[in-house]
């Protein structure tokens, strides 16, 4: 009986100690395979810290609020493709939890849906990307980077051997990296779920980048490879030598006064999931919006330089040019139009609009679990720029000319 207990302690402790390992990581994958379920997705995309490791970016004791503006009410409705689309349907149907709006650096519309309220930190997805390069600039304006023309395995040497041996740090930027890789969400054998499941299990990001395939020349042709923003992230790090928390937190967290704390989420190594899992409050995201659109200007002091503003908004090739829809710059999106608008898109509809030539900045959120089904109107690209530019349009002085030739499709 005394061997037959050693025996049963033994199994149990066993027992406790690969529920301690495994249960963490099995909640992770069960959020990842469940992540975008109608009846979770809200949930989800607002409680990562609930489950994943994350690092923590702590709210400056200085917060910069927005201040308050003349109170906008939005358009009944606005156009695409010659119909009328209601305003407050599409939003709904969009599953949108977030909507806000800053016209003139004042902040003139904000309205939460779903649960989110203004201390809600939502998932940024791709949105998430555009920080990092706001973040390069500065790497770049400061001497940590010398150059965006220099090679990436000369500041990650692990990249050596793989696909992106070579490649510039600029054509990591503009996604134009030649990496063969596929993008499609609904694609449960994708790369990108590949990387996503096994991100959910703990693995190495950087690992990953280096068992990609390249299929093009680098600086030809615009592919959209997520894993390219991990890259930068392995450059900005090796390079300031601080993670990318401990230097957003520096650069960008405290000199623009959020107002509430936010966080990355991380992978096992420690390493964050710069390309999406940056999890902000609405307002917040608003700041680097507002940021840019003052050509990196905040409070009296110049965080971003005006030039990298510039480069990263404005295509500056042929191959980054926006065609029926979207340009491209240093992960920036750019609408086909000549109001020299851009913006941070996100899966399932995360949206950052900056408008130059109106001055407004419109940030929503979202949690569409139809995302992936391009007939429904409300998950497609085209639209949402429609919504931000009947806004913006609104507050343009009748003597500026307006470009009616720029309907994205």
């Amino acid at each position: 009986m005394k061997t037959w207990k050693k025996i049963g302690l033994v199994l149990l402790v066993i027992l406790i100690i690969f529920g301690v390992w495994f249960y963490p990581k099995y909640k992770m994958l069960n959020l990842t395979m469940h992540l975008f379920d109608e009846d979770q997705i809200v949930h989800n995309f607002r409680s990562f810290d609930a489950v994943w490791p994350v690092s923590t970016l702590e709210a400056p004791s200085t917060k910069h609020p927005f201040p308050k503006g003349k109170s906008m009410e939005l358009p009944t409705n606005f156009k695409y493709n010659g119909k009328d689309v209601d305003t407050q349907e599409f939003l709904e149907d969009s599953w949108t939890t977030g909507f806000l709006i800053i016209q003139n650096d004042s902040l003139v519309y904000e309205n939460y849906y779903l649960g989110n309220t203004e201390s809600t930190r939502n998932i940024s997805w791709s949105m998430a990307k555009s920080v990092i390069s706001a973040l390069m600039g500065i790497a770049v304006e400061e001497g940590d980077i010398k150059s965006i023309e220099e090679p990436v395995e000369l500041y990650a040497p692990e990249l050596k051997g793989s696909s992106y041996e070579g490649v510039r740090i600029k054509d990591v930027l503009q996604m134009s990296t030649g990496v063969k890789f596929n993008e499609d969400y609904g694609d449960f054998f994708s790369d990108i779920n590949r990387w996503g499941r096994g991100f959910a299990m703990g693995n190495s990001q950087d690992a990953f980048a280096a068992t990609l395939d390249r299929e093009l020349e680098p600086g030809t042709i615009n592919h959209y490879v997520s894993i390219n923003t991990h890259v930068l992230g392995m450059v900005l790090k090796r390079a300031t030598g601080k993670t990318i928390t401990e230097y957003m937190q520096e650069k960008l967290y405290n000199p623009l006064g959020m107002e509430f704390d936010g966080y990355w989420l991380l992978d096992g190594d420690k390493m964050e999931m710069v390309l999406g899992g940056l999890n902000l409050t609405l307002r917040d995201y608003a700041k680097v919006g507002s940021l840019f659109l003052n050509e990196g200007m905040f409070n009296g002091e110049q965080i971003i330089s005006k030039n990298w503003v510039e480069a990263s908004t404005i295509p500056d090739g042929p191959h980054v040019q926006p065609g029926e829809s979207f340009g491209y710059g240093y992960q920036w999106w750019i609408p086909k139009g000549e109001q020299g608008e851009y913006m941070a898109m996100g899966i399932y509809g995360q949206y950052i609009y900056i408008n130059p030539t109106t001055n407004t900045v419109i940030v929503k959120l979202s949690a569409n679990p139809k995302y992936n089904d391009d007939d429904y109107l409300p998950s497609n690209d085209g639209p949402h720029v429609e919504l931000y530019r009947a806004i913006a349009l609104s507050y343009l002085p009748v003597e500026k000319p307006v470009d009616l030739d720029s309907t994205i499709e």
